[in-house]
């Protein structure tokens, strides 16, 4: 298979969807980055590397970093984390306040902003200093010790964080976040403002990939059965409410995030991640889903 062929092909047809959409514009810091970027990186089992446009640029992961710390904290309470937080697909918006008031303070998922909220807290709980766990776990599965936090983003993202304040308080009401309420919210903007490049978030992503490999970085180790099962909760819950249509489209599974990345894996073949920060109104990004839809659909490689 041609990849960089594939890619630059893509890279080529997904031109005119360049100004459609708009970035995360409601977080200060994101609505500074130029929109008019797009970077995308393939990496394979077998250790070849291909890319195209600003594959090299990093920026704010957001929600891809909820990847990594349901990495974390399944790796630090197997099943009994499922008694924090469901694994079922939302059906409504990612920071929805009328699901989570129905379901007692119990988020439906990980990936949806209340589960990983309730996540922060579990690795305050758990975790001896878990704002350096985190990024040296981070740092180790990306495979690049310069990788690091943004901290005046996620400054940035609490000042107009109303929406994640009430789906906090909603959640401490039912009594399923044991720590202070500010400590939580810091610690979980500062996951999301973790900055990386597509190269260093395919590289991060082959971990997952490769589910038959050992699992293990550093405190983080994982079976292949618990890789397998992240990788399914990706490919339900990994798009807000628009899981449904990325498996329709592209068919792998894979995480969103509102800084404009994608990530996805074909398992036991590659992981890719793609990033252009102007998003639809589902809140993932134009180009970087057309691009996973055209490579799927030129290689004929999907898990379906």
């Amino acid at each position: 298979m041609n990849y960089q062929q594939i890619l630059e092909k893509t890279f080529q047809e997904i031109i005119p969807y360049r100004k459609l959409g708009k970035q995360a514009d409601y977080i200060p810091e994101l609505a500074k980055v130029n929109p008019n970027q797009f970077g995308m990186c393939l990496r394979t089992l077998n250790g070849e590397s291909f890319q195209v446009g600003e594959a090299n640029v990093r920026f704010s992961i957001q929600s891809i970093s909820k990847v990594f710390s349901l990495t974390m904290g399944l790796a630090l309470m197997n099943d009994d984390l499922w008694s924090r937080m469901g694994k079922e697909p939302s059906g409504t918006a990612f920071n929805s306040v009328i699901q989570l008031e129905m379901e007692k303070g119990k988020p439906r998922n990980p990936f949806i902003n209340s589960g990983a909220i309730v996540m922060a807290d579990i690795l305050l709980s758990h975790l001896r200093n878990p704002k350096t766990d985190f990024i040296t776990f981070v740092r180790a599965i990306g495979g690049n010790e310069s990788i690091d936090y943004n901290e005046a983003l996620a400054l940035s993202e609490r000042k107009k964080s109303y929406m994640n304040a009430a789906i906090i308080n909603l959640i401490k009401f039912y009594g399923n976040i044991v720590n202070r309420i500010e400590d939580v919210l810091h610690f979980y903007f500062l996951m999301c403002s973790v900055e990386m490049s597509c190269q260093e978030l395919a590289t991060a992503f082959l971990a997952f990939a490769n589910h038959k490999a050992a699992f293990n970085y550093g405190n983080v180790k994982l079976t292949a059965s618990q890789v397998k099962r992240i990788n399914a909760i990706m490919q339900t819950c990994g798009f807000y409410d628009e899981a449904g249509e990325f498996a329709y489209l592209v068919g792998l599974p894979g995480k969103s995030g509102v800084g404009g990345g994608i990530v996805a894996i074909n398992p036991m073949s590659y992981s890719v991640a793609v990033w252009s920060p102007r998003l639809n109104e589902k809140g993932n990004s134009v180009m970087g889903m057309k691009a996973l839809e055209l490579l799927t659909t030129k290689t004929k490689e999907s898990i379906f």
